[in-house]
């Protein structure tokens, strides 16, 4: 749009009308702000409402979500015990089928396995688990150590993760709250789980407002370019490649963040900062200085 402007000399009309550069990023940024707004609702309630929504469809006609051949892996601490929760897929009716779960001593001995067909996570947080076959390992004297099994049609079973972590498990991280995203985070930290991947795409969408802001800035620059010298197609093209290897860079940094072990925020904004640079130093360079 500010191309077009520049091409048919409305912007010139503007400029000598006392449009300054300054004047002109701060009415760009007060419209970025305006997506800004628009892309927190979208990504924060639309966005991960209608993935659910088509997540449970898509299982209601398939049969449930799951992931991969294993299913989810979640880790829990309690007082006495710490649990490995393997749960194979979500249901349609938001219930989760194929449970199992490890418990361990303090010491890390295996103490019992517990296996369900399918479970429902009650309002109080404990999971209600049908169909169970349980096996108690009892360790009293070590040398006489037998396995004690039995099989039950209902079992209660208090824990901490909630339906909210089995589906950030379960689903894509990208696809879900802030909110959900950040308790998933402290969940795996209060675990002893590596909670890297998670963390990142948490800097993502903080850092979202941000890239939305610098998309904004690198078009004011094309405004100022001398477009009756040449074609403005190669121009708009040129913005279209720098908004791409935007988003490419964005997602590079992301792997290699989550390979190397980079701070999660630092591989979250690195693309938007340096971007931020180069939109303001092009804009200075076109600008001021020309």
């Amino acid at each position: 749009m500010l191309a077009r402007f520049a091409q048919s000399s409305e912007l010139t009309i503007l400029r000598t009308s006392g449009l300054g550069p300054w004047r002109a990023l701060r009415t760009l940024l007060g419209l970025g702000l305006a997506f800004v707004l628009m892309t927190l609702a979208v990504g924060d309630y639309l966005a991960p409402l209608a993935d659910r929504t088509g997540q449970l469809l898509k299982a209601r006609y398939q049969g449930s979500i799951s992931v991969g051949q294993t299913g989810a892996w979640l880790k829990e601490r309690q007082t006495y015990s710490q649990f490995s929760v393997n749960v194979r897929a979500l249901e349609p009716n938001g219930g989760l089928s194929g449970i199992r779960i490890f418990e361990f001593d303090n010491q890390g001995y295996l103490v019992s396995t517990t296996e369900a067909a399918s479970a429902v996570i009650g309002n109080d947080g404990a999971w209600v688990l049908q169909g169970v076959q349980r096996q108690e390992l009892d360790v009293a004297g070590q040398e006489a150590a037998r396995v004690v099994r039995q099989g039950l049609e209902e079992l209660r079973w208090p824990s901490g993760i909630t339906a909210d972590m089995v589906s950030v498990a379960l689903l894509k991280p990208e696809r879900m709250r802030t909110v959900d995203l950040f308790a998933y985070v402290r969940h795996l930290q209060a675990n002893g789980q590596s909670a890297q991947q998670y963390e990142i795409e948490f800097w993502r969408k903080l850092f979202y407002p941000l890239s939305c802001l610098v998309m904004v800035v690198l078009a004011l620059p094309f405004a100022y370019l001398h477009f009756r010298s040449g074609n403005i197609t190669a121009y708009v093209f040129m913005g279209v490649m720098i908004g791409i290897s935007f988003f490419l860079l964005n997602n590079v940094f992301g792997y290699i963040g989550n390979l190397q072990q980079w701070r999660p925020w630092l591989a979250a904004a690195s693309p938007a900062l340096i971007y931020s640079v180069l939109s303001l130093g092009a804009f200075g360079w076109l600008v001021l200085r020309r």
